[in-house]
């Protein structure tokens, strides 16, 4: 008899952690910089984002809660992946979205295609991503730096900024961007007169944009990010940039960072997005229930961690199951149409293909309140602003 009981406790012991795994949460985690210069791109208010996709999705899949978790990574490399390894290792997180730093987001991407998790970048620009870096389970949602050369300087070039002067951040990013951006200008018959490169971070661009002022440049892009192009676009007004005659770009910018400024100071700028707040009614819909939990409007970070992980929740269920290779698939798949992009298409290197619009922020005269920062000047269709699959470096891509 005892010996009967022995068994059955040691047949019940084995069975528990079984049991326990089925009714473990289905766990998806929110990795950015929550504290740092990168903050107001996406934030505690991407976790925001990711909390109403879920919950406008019910909330459960395939029998299973789901919970977001989130973290600052501090713009750390080594603290982004111990975080993303801890997930994946003692939490079970099978998705991790937003990872807004591309030093971060592409480190995490490749920790992600090693243990067969997914990856959904939307706060990170770099274009190598779905390039180089590829992976069958890193997806790449809102924007990139090919989108923000070709979008911007397509269009200016043709309206007669021959020559450009590139102030660029001094990572990963801000390299990509400027060797995107010099490509699309010489293409276009326009051409690059300088460009330096300064720290992430920094306070005083005053040497840098001395330089650009210098350079007699037409076109003064902006190619970096977050603080680091707030801070250069302040000093360029004082420096007078704009009022002597030079168009000043801004390939990295967030409509966050144009609030923080003012219109006064932001005014001009010409820039590529692909998402606006205020362009139609289900983009005004989505805006007016973010507002109320948050207190502004989304930007295109926000706006695109509330799509990305809508279709996540969705290939699962399509999928029947978690499996990171599995559910990759169906998300290729399946179609993106929502508020942030109409008729999407997740394309084979991870990137999702869609509409773009270059806009120009508004003077305060034009303007009708906060946040009503943009005229869209023209949609760019996503086979301008794409990566052409035969130019791409991924390796999926060639393999197909």
């Amino acid at each position: 008899m005892k010996m009967k009981r022995l068994l059955l406790c040691m047949a019940l012991s084995a069975a528990l952690p079984q049991f326990a795994g089925a009714a473990e949460p289905l766990r998806i985690g929110i990795l950015n910089d929550q504290s740092g210069l990168y903050s107001d791109f996406g934030g505690v208010t991407s976790v925001t984002a990711a909390q109403m996709a879920v919950d406008d999705f019910g909330g459960e899949v395939l029998g299973r809660k789901i919970e977001v978790l989130s973290a600052d990574h501090q713009n750390k490399t080594d603290v982004g992946t111990s975080i993303a390894r801890k997930w994946f290792d003692l939490d079970h997180v099978e998705m991790i979205g937003d990872l807004t730093n591309s030093a971060v987001a592409l480190a995490v991407q490749g920790l992600a295609q090693e243990k067969g998790k997914i990856t959904i970048a939307s706060g990170p620009f770099s274009a190598a991503l779905t390039g180089k870096a590829c992976s069958p389970t890193g997806f790449h949602w809102a924007f990139d730096t090919y989108a923000s050369s070709v979008g911007t300087a397509t269009g200016l070039v043709k309206e007669g900024a021959k020559s450009w002067f590139i102030l660029a951040a001094d990572y990963a990013y801000g390299k990509q961007l400027a060797a995107d951006l010099t490509k699309v200008v010489d293409k276009n018959g326009g051409k690059v007169v300088g460009e330096v490169f300064h720290p992430v971070g920094g306070s005083d661009f005053a040497s840098f944009l001395l330089q650009a002022q210098s350079s007699k440049a037409q076109a003064v892009a902006l190619a970096n990010a977050g603080a680091d192009t707030s801070n250069s676009i302040k000093q360029a007004a004082e420096f007078g940039l704009t009022k002597g005659g030079q168009k000043l770009v801004a390939l990295g910018i967030v409509i966050s960072d144009v609030h923080a400024l003012g219109l006064d100071k932001a005014q001009g700028l010409v820039a590529t997005t692909p998402f606006y707040w205020d362009r139609d009614d289900a983009s005004r819909k989505f805006s007016a229930r973010f507002e109320k939990l948050t207190h502004r409007e989304p930007g295109m970070v926000q706006a695109s961690v509330y799509s990305s992980t809508l279709h996540y929740l969705k290939a699962v269920k399509a999928a029947g199951t978690t499996d990171g290779k599995k559910v990759a698939e169906k998300m290729r798949e399946l179609p993106v149409d929502d508020f942030f992009a109409h008729n999407g298409v997740v394309r084979k290197d991870g990137w999702m293909a869609h509409d773009m619009y270059l806009v120009e922020v508004k003077t305060p005269a034009e303007s009708k309140g906060p946040w009503d920062y943009y005229k869209v000047l023209r949609t760019l269709p996503a086979s301008l602003v794409s990566v052409p699959l035969s130019e791409s470096t991924c390796p999926l891509v060639k393999q197909g």
